[in-house]
């Protein structure tokens, strides 16, 4: 493989990040050297994205940026300074980006992500509320109902999360938004399968009670 392609997937833009000396903080979140960032807003994993400046990319872009350097000798650099193996007849082949679409600008994603966050985070905590007393035990050696149970266990830590996604801690949010992104999405979906069961169950119950002969 050429050396764009060796490189991409030996190296991830945290590794290289922090081989050029700039810390990176358990979460991912770096203070971005492209702009005059006084709190860390880059986030750095596999790939690299500012929520300050909007700069993103993968190892190559990163390298490439920091340096002041073409992408070409951006990537040779991290091969030999990762001891990362190509073939360097195939060197010269040029370095093609993925074309992407720019329809909404970094700061207007992070917005729509916090938004969709609270959204479902705010609905799942409201759920969880209707639960606690919808589902209650009656008697002491009641058996508890799951949906009570689970309204125990994550009631406390879902208002915790709405705290945070309100804090003016912008670092904050944008990690809370990282670390729960997929949970958060594997909940809607969840809540939307509850919502179906929920109106499908109701509508039966009507369907029946309209069917029911009268006495």
């Amino acid at each position: 493989m050429n050396v764009f392609e060796a490189v991409k997937q030996s190296v991830t833009t945290r590794q290289a990040a922090e081989h050029y000396g700039i810390r990176v903080g358990r979460s991912g979140m770096a203070a971005c050297p492209f702009h005059n960032d006084k709190t860390p807003s880059m986030k750095v994993d596999s790939r690299f994205f500012c929520f300050g400046c909007g700069a993103s990319g993968d190892v190559i872009d990163f390298v490439s940026r920091l340096d002041g350097i073409g992408a070409k000798e951006a990537a040779v650099r991290l091969a030999q300074d990762f001891s990362i193996p190509y073939d360097e007849k195939k060197t010269g082949e040029p370095y093609q980006k993925p074309i992407r679409r720019r329809q909404e600008t970094p700061e207007q994603r992070f917005r729509q992500a916090e938004k969709e966050c609270f959204r479902v985070l705010s609905d799942y905590y409201h759920l969880l509320r209707r639960w606690r007393k919808e589902y209650a035990p009656h008697q002491p050696d009641e058996e508890w109902n799951p949906y009570f149970v689970e309204a125990l266990q994550h009631i406390s830590h879902v208002e915790y999360l709405l705290d945070v996604l309100l804090s003016p801690d912008m670092e904050e949010r944008a990690a809370l938004i990282i670390e729960y992104g997929k949970e958060v999405k594997a909940l809607e979906r969840r809540m939307a399968e509850l919502a179906a069961a929920d109106t499908a169950g109701r509508r039966e119950h009507r369907e029946r009670h309209a069917a029911a002969p009268e006495r």
